[in-house]
């Protein structure tokens, strides 16, 4: 089992910055337990929707359209942590973030629809004023 705690949301005018930690605690991370991870958002009365996702290697992303270019995703192996770095955030971009993750064999994994994951985190706030 593998559990995921988020934390970095709060609240920021137009234009600035965050930068999203998912904390991942339980099942080691090696290279015998590779897991996948991602990001998603939703925002009040919408659907979950994907934001971000990296592979177990790094060298696979992927962003949904609406974040390219703001945001990146990485990740620390070593200390089982993912980030999300959102620069020049918009109202938009309000919602709560959540992280995910998937046990995989194939170190360049990753996926972008919810049903892929297996765990996930329990959300933080992130609220963009304008």
């Amino acid at each position: 089992q593998v559990q995921l705690v988020e934390s970095g949301g709060g609240l920021v005018q137009a234009g600035g910055s965050l930068r999203l930690s998912c904390a991942a605690s339980g099942r080691t991370f090696s290279t015998n337990s590779m897991y996948a991870m991602g990001w998603f958002r939703q925002a009040p009365g919408k659907e979950r929707e994907f934001v971000a996702a990296v592979s177990w290697s790094g060298s696979s992303t992927d962003y949904a359209d609406s974040v390219k270019g703001r945001f990146t995703i990485s990740r620390d192996n070593a200390m089982s942590t993912m980030y999300l770095q959102m620069n020049r955030l918009q109202p938009e971009d309000t919602a709560v973030y959540s992280c995910a993750a998937v046990r995989t064999r194939i170190p360049d994994y990753f996926g972008f629809r919810a049903s892929e994951y297996d765990y996930w985190g329990q959300g933080t706030q992130v609220t963009v004023s304008s």
